[in-house]
C-alpha cells in the first residue's frame, strides 16, 4: 500500500491502488499490508493443497509434474494387496474348517 504525497504542504495523499485523494490525519495510523498479504497467499496455497490432498486426481503442491494419478494408483495397489491377504485368510479358515470337520 504505497501512498503518494501529492501536496505535502497541505498533507494531501493519493492512494494509487484505489485512486482516492484524501487528507492525511494525525489520528489515523496507516501501515502497509503487503507483507501480510504475502503470508496470506502462502497460507492460501497450503489450504488449497490440503483440500487437493483429499481428491486423488488433483496435483499436490510439492509433487513432481505428471504425478497427478499417483494417489489413485497407490490406492488400487493397496486395496489389491489387502484383498489378497483377506482372501487368503478366509480360504485358510475354510480349509481348516473342512479338515477339522472331516470334509
Amino acid at each position: 500500500m504505497d501512498i503518494a504525497r501529492t501536496v505535502p504542504e497541505f498533507h494531501i495523499l493519493l492512494d494509487p491502488m484505489v485512486g482516492v485523494v484524501a487528507e492525511e490525519r494525525e489520528d489515523l495510523i496507516m501501515f502497509s499490508l503487503v507483507p501480510i498479504q504475502a503470508q496470506l497467499d502462502i497460507l492460501e496455497g497450503v489450504a488449497d493443497d490440503l483440500m487437493n490432498s483429499l481428491e486423488p486426481d488433483k496435483e499436490l503442491l510439492n509433487t513432481y509434474p505428471g504425478r497427478e494419478e499417483t494417489s489413485r494408483i497407490a490406492g488400487v495397489y493397496a486395496n489389491l494387496f489387502y484383498g489378497l491377504i483377506i482372501g487368503l485368510i478366509i480360504a485358510f479358515m475354510v480349509a481348516m474348517a473342512r479338515l477339522a470337520g472331516g470334509i
